[in-house]
């Protein structure tokens, strides 16, 4: 099943095939929602549960330093997509490539922006299979008990179908319906905690008596906020899909709808962390809907639309992984691009992130460590280091100070916060039974 042909035919064959660079029509609220779906996913519903291992003063100003950084870096990549006249950085790689060379670029942004779009994948069979059974535990509280691993299966067959759409713009229903739910179970999170009220005995203290405790609950709460501002990877990937031309360069309606999701991930993000920490303290689970148990119907209907925007952001981290997969396949190993070879790589893949999710299903410390070790350099530091590079700021100038604050920021939070998830990871794992 080898692919023939002259060079330059089986190229534009190649680009015309892949997910990524097959169609170019987007419009700039394709941004706006693709980048809500990609950020606002797992992450929200634990930030009350990182206010509660970082504190009140440090939380607020993790939460907001995050905030501002992220959406300075998220700008120099939508700037950096077209910055050469005449070339598209269409993927990840491309830019660090051309940064870096090519093959210490690939070596530097493949490794990585395949650990972010297949851990988040992870995370959101978890999410997904763990929001399923709440809703099946609240709508039915008298039924037998069904294991989590039944429902992260019923999750993962919605991606075998959803998995063969060809690319970004053909997924963007699926994106609009998973951002519109965002706003709607955020928004249930935070006015349900409100309905609740701060809880007789509330405790804003930390809640680890120890003092290695507290560094290693404050450290996961990093990785936390680290995972919950990570839509950076699919950036230059969603900005591919828009037209562009010398007069209307693609990012003119990209930053505009960069600037809408990240006015949306303030309205999701701080009323949810602020309030959630606020009425139960401490004592908040990892995952908000959790604890909260009141309304039923509530909360039940508020799980089905965490369900519904996960299976959105699954597919929009899923869809650069099968770029890489597709493209390293028909260029590398010369595979014909056809059906058969889409639907073979594909299931495969959500089989895989399937397989793993079930054996390890630890929510809380999966997201602090994922976003110590994979989130924080591709969302904060690695587009600041490019920058410098490719833009070459004039030495100690406020642009070059600003992106060194950034890169120290980054590296810290890539170093420190990992270890407070694994940390998680191995106390959750002491009483966990595989397959349960």
């Amino acid at each position: 099943m080898v692919y023939e042909g002259s060079e330059s035919e089986r190229e534009r064959a190649i680009n015309e095939w892949l997910p990524v660079t097959s169609n170019r029509n987007a419009k700039w609220w394709y941004s706006a929602f693709h980048n809500v779906t990609a950020m606002v996913g797992a992450g929200v519903l634990s930030l009350p549960y990182a206010m509660s291992q970082l504190g009140w003063g440090p939380g607020v100003t993790i939460m907001l330093l995050s905030w501002v950084v992220t959406l300075y870096t998220i700008w120099q990549m939508v700037e950096m997509h077209e910055m050469i006249p005449g070339k598209r950085f269409d993927r990840y790689h491309e830019l660090g490539q051309y940064a870096f060379g090519e093959k210490l670029g690939l070596w530097i942004i493949i490794p990585q922006q395949l650990t972010v779009d297949v851990s988040s994948d992870i995370v959101y069979m978890v999410t997904g299979g763990q929001s399923l059974k709440k809703f099946h535990d609240l709508v039915c509280p008298n039924c037998k008990e069904i294991r989590q691993t039944y429902f992260i299966m019923i999750f993962a067959s919605v991606h075998f179908v959803l998995s063969h759409l060809p690319n970004f713009n053909s997924i963007s229903g699926v994106s609009l319906a998973a951002a519109v739910m965002s706003l709607s179970y955020s928004t249930i999170a935070w006015a349900a905690s409100i309905g609740k009220g701060v809880q007789p005995n509330v405790d804003y203290s930390y809640k680890s008596t120890s003092n290695p405790g507290k560094v290693f609950d404050f450290l996961a709460g990093l990785g936390v906020i680290a995972f919950a501002y990570a839509g950076h990877n699919v950036v230059l990937e969603i900005q591919a899909t828009m037209p562009s031309t010398p007069e209307k360069p693609s990012k003119g309606p990209m930053w505009k709808g960069v600037i809408v999701a990240y006015l949306i991930v303030a309205i999701c993000y701080l009323p949810v962390a602020l309030i959630g920490y606020w009425a139960f303290g401490n004592s908040v689970n990892d995952n908000i809907l959790l604890t909260l148990e009141n309304p039923t119907g509530l909360i039940a209907t508020a799980n089905i639309f965490v369900v519904i925007h996960v299976i959105g952001s699954y597919q929009i981290f899923a869809m650069p992984v099968f770029d890489m997969m597709e493209s390293y396949m028909v260029k590398e190993l010369h595979f014909r691009p056809c059906l058969r070879l889409r639907l073979i790589s594909r299931t495969l893949y959500v089989a895989f992130t399937m397989v793993i999710a079930i054996c390890f299903p630890f929510f809380g410390g999966l997201l602090s460590f994922f976003g110590g070790f994979a989130f924080a350099p591709t969302s904060y530091y690695l587009p600041c280091i490019i920058w410098l590079i490719i833009c070459k700021p004039k030495r100690f100038s406020l642009t070059w100070f600003i992106n060194w604050i950034c890169i120290v920021l980054g590296v810290l939070l890539m170093v420190l916060s990992p270890i407070g998830g694994l940390r998680s990871i191995i106390v959750s794992a002491k009483d966990y039974k595989f397959f349960s």
